[in-house]
């Protein structure tokens, strides 16, 4: 198998779950914030892992955003995370408030990231559970802040071995002009893509 040569029957699949995904998210980030926040999902891809960094600017960029780990019949680990330089105008959308950095961040703050990851990860679960059948148990998230390059080997360590290829899900985050881009990683366990892909139908 070859899941960079997916059918477009399973590419439409993986775009739908990141649309329903991206639709329930966006509805309960406004509850959560009482505002209305509109979120799209201009590209969803599996790529291999070694450019999942690549993507997230390099090994030496920084990045802001959570991690959690996935337990259930496809275990995996999420990793949620925005460039460095977009915190102030994320921090916008969210708080109201800009910040000039992570490093201003109060409790506040900190536990808004928390369930903005929180929120996504349960959303995009909750898409792809009612596409495949499996059940999944995300832990609480824990915040992400260090270069793309370290981040990804703490979750490495913390959750173990994981596959050769990520979901790759690109985010985007709308309130009025304001707009900030951020993606979203969904790192399988070594046989929880396959897993998943055989439930999409991938021969």
């Amino acid at each position: 198998m070859r899941f960079e040569d997916l059918s477009p029957i399973q590419l439409d699949a993986l775009k739908e779950i990141g649309n329903i995904g991206a639709g329930n998210a966006a509805t309960a980030l406004s509850t959560l914030l009482n505002k209305r926040i509109d979120m799209t999902v201009p590209k969803i891809d599996i790529l291999p892992f070694n450019e999942v960094v690549e993507i997230m600017g390099g090994a030496e960029s920084l990045v802001a955003g959570g991690y959690l780990e996935v337990k259930g019949e496809a275990p995996m680990s999420i990793l949620f995370v925005i460039p460095e330089k977009s915190v102030s105008l994320f921090m916008k959308i969210l708080l109201g408030k800009e910040m000039k950095s992570i490093e201003d961040f109060d409790e506040m703050s900190e536990s808004v990231i928390k369930e903005v990851t929180n929120i996504l990860a349960g959303s995009y679960l909750n898409s792809l559970g009612m596409f495949t059948n499996l059940v999944f148990e995300a832990t609480v998230p824990a915040l992400a802040y260090d270069m793309s390059g370290a981040i990804i080997g703490n979750v490495l360590q913390l959750y173990g071995e994981v596959s050769d290829y990520s979901f790759v899900i690109e985010s985007v985050f709308l309130e009025e002009e304001v707009e900030v881009k951020g993606h979203f990683f969904l790192l399988p366990g070594p046989d929880s893509l396959y897993k998943i892909l055989e439930r999409l139908g991938v021969s």
